[in-house]
């Protein structure tokens, strides 16, 4: 097996997504090969690969305007842990996007925040997992609407102002990916959209005014879904954290959205209910 020492960060490329997948399955994570192939799109994915080409770690950055950059999918194969490639993933990315001008964000784990904690990485908010059945079909309720074409510059422009950043392209895909789970409110204030995963539906982002609108949101992607469902829920939204215990939901993990020496959130998370995932923020 190859030393750390010699192997090097490399730019990788489509013709890596299925060691990519290995990689993301072997972690017992949600990705779809359409995941990795928006980092590759839009952003950078870059990895170390040991002497026979096989990828044993990657970290994705995906740029954004609103003067940051997202990191995730630091993935480290497990033969591999105890080497401390996972900080030198996030050390490598990290300062590339330093570089540009940005300031570098992430969802971290738990285990994930203890290594990033030494970087310089502070904590903006808290997120929590949650995960279920989505239950019996059902229409959706008053005063939502199944999402068109039309409403993307409208959505992408709430999505903007709540996250920190125009991200169209994301939005745009995910409802190419799911145009059966993606809603919005018929006042144009606010939408949900959600994404096939590997292992279960990810429903997010739920942008709205107040919880009332966003707990109608998730009501309507869960009456269209069917089968496993995560959702990454901000921390400190009662009503759907009720809504979703009366279901039967419960609890997977947490997450700690971060930023490199800054606590100030982007955008206004008042109006973000439910993340998109740790992969887009």
């Amino acid at each position: 097996m190859g030393s750390t020492e010699v192997l090097q960060f490399q730019p990788l490329a489509a013709s890596h997504i299925n060691d990519c997948m290995a990689l993301s399955a072997e972690a017992g994570w949600n990705q779809t090969g359409g995941d990795w192939s928006l980092f590759l799109d839009h952003g950078t994915v870059f990895g170390l690969c040991e002497n026979t080409g096989r990828t044993i770690a990657t970290g994705a950055v995906l740029p954004y305007a609103g003067g940051f950059a997202w990191i995730s999918m630091v993935l480290v194969t497990a033969s591999r842990r105890r080497e401390r490639i996972g900080p030198r993933i996030l050390a490598n990315g990290s300062a590339e996007i330093v570089k540009q001008g940005l300031v570098p964000v992430l969802d971290a784990t738990p285990a994930g925040e203890r290594v990033y904690r030494p970087f310089g990485f502070e904590p903006i908010f808290g997120l929590t997992r949650w995960q279920g059945d989505a239950g019996d079909r059902r229409a959706p309720p008053a005063g939502i609407r199944a999402m068109k074409a039309g409403d993307f510059g409208t959505v992408a422009a709430l999505d903007a102002a709540a996250f920190g950043a125009s991200r169209r392209f994301l939005i745009e895909s995910l409802n190419r990916r799911a145009p059966q789970l993606a809603f919005v409110m018929q006042d144009g204030t606010g939408f949900v959209l959600a994404r096939p995963g590997r292992i279960a539906t990810q429903i997010g982002p739920i942008v709205a005014m107040d919880e009332k609108a966003a707990t109608a949101l998730l009501d309507a992607a869960l009456g269209a879904a069917s089968g496993s469902v995560f959702l990454d829920l901000v921390d400190g939204r009662d009503e759907i954290k009720r809504s979703l215990q009366a279901r039967g939901y419960t609890v997977q993990r947490p997450f700690l959205r971060m930023a490199l020496h800054r606590s100030a959130p982007f955008g206004d998370p008042s109006r973000l209910f439910v993340a998109t995932g740790p992969e887009f923020g």
